[in-house]
């Protein structure tokens, strides 16, 4: 067989990368440290915050529509209600002969994230009927209801605690079984009986028919009837109305022609699928250091510290004024590692009222659109995203609790400013459920931070930038 240099050489290549390889466990130990490259640390660069107040948000389609009232001596007094449109069981649903309503439950499937106290707050909870279809969705918009309360509930919510409750079937004994949390509120039997069982099969024809003349159930908090103050704090609960678990339960008799009566459980659901679900939040920061900063954003002395808040809340807006000179102040580098570093202030955060879990980092465009920012701009059905995207866990914005602190890693975004692709437009943080990063305010979680300024000597919001000059 004859060779050309070409095979020889090719063999030869092939017989060293095989000899080389021997020892797999080998592979990647051997670094040099002296070839790494060697970064400058630079975290003298100013940021600049401000306490921003959200933007309302439609509340149609929340994984968990908050319900609650909390009173915080630091962000003041938030309470959110829920509207619900109630849907027939079955189009056209036939209630039988002669109808006797045993009872109405109206059932509110809790869903895991609670905020607040479980331990000594007493929620008092009031429901109505709404005097109007919801055509409002808005987190800022009022819910027309009716004034006479239908059913009350005043008690602790456990939101991790199975109910237990009888399983009623037709013809057979009643069975008590075990569910998720929730909150059952009994409602007036004779309104029932009224509204719903003695109507005409028609009625049922659609959920467009049945919610024009029943219009729906709203509930609210009764800060009256609750227990809740500062020392306590109080709490939001969240209602899972996103599959079959949250309902309005109708137990009634009706005529049997061979056994006489027979008792029949019946769920009408409330569901975001079958009709619309909204809720209505109101903060009152009145007296708090939050109303002083919105009221006067940018004061002769700067503050020592700024606020985020979910349940559209307050937002911090971060800017960074001397990033655009960092060439002139440095040289032309390449920035090997930047990380924007948050600091909860001292003592502002525990029981009730801990720490989110999570926060979000984003910027406006030129538009005040919020934008992800390059790190964290990675790829969807609708954005091409940025290569040089991060997965999550390094992107950071989780919280450490050995530190108190938040760490997002915005290398491409700060070389991006430096190099004036991108413009200063603000740079936002503000909490974010755990599992699902958003940009734009939140409703979804109730949590809040208080987090110190660059210029708070003990707990600061700090950009460190590690960076390589180039000749």
């Amino acid at each position: 067989m004859k060779f050309t240099k070409l095979d020889l050489l090719t063999m030869l290549i092939g017989l060293f990368l095989f000899a080389s390889c021997k020892n797999q466990e080998t592979i990647g130990l051997d670094i040099d440290l002296n070839s790494q490259i060697q970064g400058t640390l630079v975290n003298t660069e100013a940021v600049v915050s401000q306490t921003v107040k959200e933007a309302d948000i439609f509340t149609t389609g929340l994984t968990g529509h908050p319900l609650g009232y909390m009173v915080d001596p630091i962000f003041g007094k938030t309470e959110s209600s829920v509207a619900m449109t109630v849907a027939p069981n079955s189009l056209g649903y036939d209630f039988g002969t002669s109808p006797v309503l045993d009872s109405a439950v109206l059932v509110l499937n809790l869903a895991p994230q609670f905020y607040g106290d479980t331990v000594n707050s007493t929620y008092s909870i009031d429901v109505y009927q709404l005097t109007n279809q919801i055509t409002q969705f808005k987190s800022n918009s009022i819910q027309p209801h009716n004034n006479t309360v239908l059913g009350s509930f005043t008690k602790k919510i456990f939101p991790n605690t199975p109910t237990q409750v009888f399983d009623i079937i037709a013809g057979k004994p009643d069975t008590l079984k075990k569910v998720p949390a929730q909150i059952r509120i009994s409602l007036d039997k004779t309104f029932i009986q009224n509204t719903i069982l003695s109507r005409s099969t028609t009625d049922f024809s659609s959920n467009a028919k049945f919610a024009e003349y029943f219009k729906g159930l709203y509930a609210e908090i009764n800060k009256t009837n609750s227990t809740i103050s500062t020392t306590n704090g109080g709490g939001i609960a969240f209602v899972n109305f996103a599959g079959t678990s949250s309902y309005l339960q109708l137990v009634y008799k009706k005529t049997n022609t061979t056994s006489g009566k027979d008792t029949v459980s019946v769920n009408f659901p409330i569901n975001i699928n079958t009709g619309p679900v909204a809720a209505n939040i109101k903060h009152d920061y009145s007296g708090t250091d939050i109303e002083t900063q919105l009221n006067n954003p940018t004061p002769a002395t700067p503050y020592n510290v700024t606020y985020v808040q979910s349940l559209v809340g307050v937002k911090t807006k971060l800017t960074f004024p001397n990033l655009a000179n960092f060439t002139t102040d440095y040289g032309k580098a390449v920035i090997n590692k930047a990380e924007l570093v948050v600091d909860l202030s001292a003592g502002t955060y525990g029981a009730p009222f801990f720490a989110p879990d999570r926060l979000s980092l984003y910027r406006f465009d030129i538009a005040e659109q919020p934008q992800n920012v390059p790190d964290h701009n990675q790829p969807t059905q609708t954005n091409r995203g940025d290569f040089r995207a991060l997965a999550d866990p390094i992107f950071g914005g989780y919280y450490d609790s050995l530190n108190n602190r938040y760490i997002f890693v915005i290398t491409s975004y700060v070389q991006d400013l430096i190099d004036k692709k991108l413009i200063d437009y603000g740079t936002f943080i503000a909490p974010t459920p755990l599992s699902q990063f958003q940009i734009t305010p939140t409703a979804s979680v109730a949590s809040r931070a208080v987090i110190g300024t660059f210029l708070n000597s003990n707990n600061r919001v700090k950009l460190n930038i590690y960076y390589t000059k180039i000749k």
